[in-house]
């Protein structure tokens, strides 16, 4: 980039409700599309738009997340200089103390975008389905004369009321920040994406640390406090796919879209890759008796049964008679003999019996299958 701007990717939050999908790791590490973590697609974003630093804010149940990011070499961050951080919660002079909120987790790593000294700091979740060109969004910033941008797309009215929603005027200017509103005046929603001049932004956290009376959260505080104080804030608006994974219905929703002929979020785009740490599998088998249509199956999975509108993840077995159909099923889960499964999702491990039945085509619900049984969602 032009500008040396700063990444801080905030991928510490627990996604309770994904329920058991997060119950051992942090949600930006739950495995997404076959054979991706929901956090690939920030970090590649970041780096096909040039960002050469980047800082992954991780507490939740770090260990897996931790293993999969390593120092960054799938994504091209493995440098002498600069390149990827992985800052978890620390102690001081002052104690040991957890990361209260998201704007307290970039507070107590000042020190580290200090020694960066970058013109601009970009926020980003890792627990967000989307590929975007960030220069875009600093390009928009730098246009507007902004001091703070935040990235914005239309929702689902029904939607709405979970999302920090915008209210700009004619120019995108924000003149109103509600955060997760019963009664939203629009639909226009943060994508909890923001560009930051630093030497704003760093004042404002100073400032936050202090307010006994804050959750030092962006959305609650500190961007409301920006624009009462009449810091000039803009919506820049996306247009392209993105998906808030926050629900077990919307992340099977999401894998759902990959096999969308019309899906927009495109993986195969050359010019846009998602990266991800590969394990090394062996191919694919799909045996004589073998039925798959409109599927995507990872390396490692044997299909002996039939697999239809379904996304398996690697070293998955499905048995001869089997039926899998509008499913999700992670990592190393088996299909016995003439079981069948309809809309669920699988988590990893799992083992469903022989002649086992789960769910039912077209009835309208979502199952999310554990080691102890099933929940419908």
């Amino acid at each position: 980039m032009e500008n040396k701007v700063v990444a801080m990717l905030l991928a510490g939050g627990q996604g309770s409700r994904l329920k058991a999908l997060t119950r051992k790791i942090a949600k930006p590490a739950v495995p997404f599309g076959g054979k991706y973590r929901i956090i690939d697609f920030a970090l590649s974003n970041a780096a096909n738009s040039g960002i050469s630093d980047i800082g992954i804010l991780t507490q939740y149940k770090p260990y897996l997340l931790n293993t999969h990011i390593g120092i960054g070499t799938a994504w091209d961050y493995d440098r002498n200089v600069g390149g990827l951080r992985v800052l978890p919660p620390f102690t001081s002079e002052d104690g040991g103390r957890w990361y209260t909120g998201t704007a307290n987790a970039i507070y107590e790593n000042i020190d580290y975008i200090d020694e960066l000294d970058p013109q601009y700091v970009l926020i980003l979740s890792g627990d967000h389905i989307y590929k975007m060109d960030y220069r875009q969004l600093l390009k928009a910033h730098k246009e507007k004369g902004a001091d703070v941008t935040i990235a914005v797309i239309e929702v689902p009215w029904e939607e709405a009321s979970r999302f920090g929603i915008i209210n700009v005027d004619d120019n995108k200017k924000v003149v109103e920040f509600d955060e997760k509103p019963k009664n939203p005046k629009n639909n226009m929603a943060s994508m909890g994406i923001y560009m930051f001049n630093w030497k704003h932004l760093r004042k404002y956290l100073i400032k936050d640390s202090k307010d006994k009376e804050s959750a030092h959260d962006f959305g609650k505080n500190i961007l409301p406090n920006m624009l009462s104080e009449g810091r000039l804030m803009y919506a820049w608006s996306f247009d392209g796919y993105w998906k808030d994974v926050g629900t077990v219905r919307s992340y099977w929703e999401a894998n759902m879209d990959l096999i969308d002929r019309d899906n927009a979020l495109n993986i195969y785009d050359k010019g846009w890759r998602i990266y991800t740490k590969s394990k090394n599998l062996p191919p694919h088998y799909l045996s004589r008796s073998s039925v798959v249509k409109n599927s995507l199956i990872n390396e490692g999975c044997v299909v002996r049964g039939e697999v239809h509108n379904s996304v398996l993840f690697s070293e998955v077995i499905i048995e001869s008679g089997a039926v899998v159909t509008n499913s999700v099923v992670l990592s190393n889960s088996k299909i016995m003999p003439g079981a069948e499964v309809h809309n669920a999702v699988i988590l990893e491990g799992v083992t469903i019996k022989e002649g086992e039945r789960i769910g039912e085509e077209g009835d309208g619900n979502i199952y999310l299958v554990t080691e102890k049984g099933y929940t419908i969602e």
